[in-house]
């Protein structure tokens, strides 16, 4: 996924949004279909490469959002997406995993696949896109129409960095959170634990859609820079806390200060990125986002393994306050 999204990136821009998502869908509705079929482990492993080389379908639908909504009101509904996929994210383990328990797994990627693939009606029949205006002359790349605003790549980078970072330290937290309760209870882990993550889910989804009014006052900037900060307070308590109530208590806050840090960065990107290169951008982004999924748990990992956990939950609190200051001396607050 991380090499094929810039690359389904550029085709969007070219060719338009919505037969992209479209695509993505069609291709991740088939991939994880074909998992109830598959034999052995190497299968498996083919069809899940084969679901991320050909899915994508946050990006494309971030795209697709962005590049539809009025500018004034792009903040608000890149973060309606932002809660959508959190809620998702925290619901879908809870549905799979009660599923699973009732109907066995393979039945579970079955209905998975199902699921996306009538996903795509309303798709078709509600989500219009405004036709595509084709410019005279030869078209401009990506990176030539960065170039022509002042600024704009340096910006950028440092949005998609931060995309990145941020899920490095997600990912990471999400690891070392259960080495923790492991640490502090001899049963109930799993019990406690994802509780901790459905509450961190809700928080998540909650602080994703009413985060804009922050914005409104402080800025993008300083609301992000300031949820990151955040964010390593939560982390770092995580690795102090005595009790596993506080563990939870914290893994909710984690949850709700990301859920500000992330559609924060993507509405800066959305706001920064030129219209005819959005799609391209926003691959690059969910390369940046899956490259931060892939690093965190290979950080968090290490570190714990070598030290201790709570060693590992500090050092993943310094990445967010690195991000905290990448933001707030890198970042430029986007015309609205």
């Amino acid at each position: 996924m991380a090499v094929a999204s810039p690359i389904w990136g550029v085709l969007g821009d070219r060719f338009g949004r919505k037969p992209m998502l479209i695509r993505s869908m069609v291709g991740g509705a088939l991939t994880v279909g074909l998992i109830y079929f598959a034999q052995n482990p190497t299968e498996l492993v083919i069809l899940r490469f084969l679901q991320g080389a050909t899915s994508g379908t946050v990006a494309a639908a971030t795209a697709l959002v962005a590049a539809e909504t009025p500018r004034s009101r792009v903040g608000w509904a890149l973060g309606v997406v932002t809660s959508a996929v959190a809620l998702g994210g925290a619901i879908g383990p809870v549905v799979g995993g009660l599923a699973g328990s009732l109907f066995g797994l393979r039945l579970v990627f079955l209905g998975g696949g199902i699921l996306l693939l009538l996903s795509l009606v309303p798709v078709l029949w509600i989500v219009r896109e405004s036709p595509m205006t084709r410019r005279s002359g030869a078209r401009l790349g990506t990176l030539a129409m960065i170039n022509q605003r002042p600024g704009l790549r340096r910006a950028l980078a440092v949005l998609i960095g931060s995309q990145g970072l941020i899920n490095v330290c997600n990912s990471a937290t999400q690891q070392l959170v259960v080495l923790r309760l492991i640490e502090m209870l001899t049963t109930g882990v799993a019990a406690v634990s994802g509780l901790g993550f459905g509450l961190a889910g809700l928080a998540s989804s909650a602080a994703a859609v009413g985060y804009t009014r922050v914005t409104k006052r402080l800025g993008y900037v300083r609301t992000a820079a300031a949820a990151s900060l955040l964010v390593a307070v939560a982390v770092a308590l995580i690795g102090v806390a005595p009790w596993p109530a506080l563990v939870v208590a914290a893994i909710g806050l984690n949850g709700l200060f990301s859920g500000v840090v992330i559609p924060a960065t993507a509405s800066m990107i959305g706001l920064e990125a030129p219209v005819e290169a959005q799609s391209t951008i926003f691959g690059l982004n969910a390369s940046s986002v899956a490259f931060g999924f892939f690093l965190g748990p290979l950080i968090a990992g290490t570190v714990a393994a070598t030290s201790s956990v709570p060693a590992a939950l500090f050092v993943i609190a310094a990445l967010s306050l690195v991000l905290a200051g990448v933001l707030a001396t890198g970042a430029r607050e986007p015309t609205r």
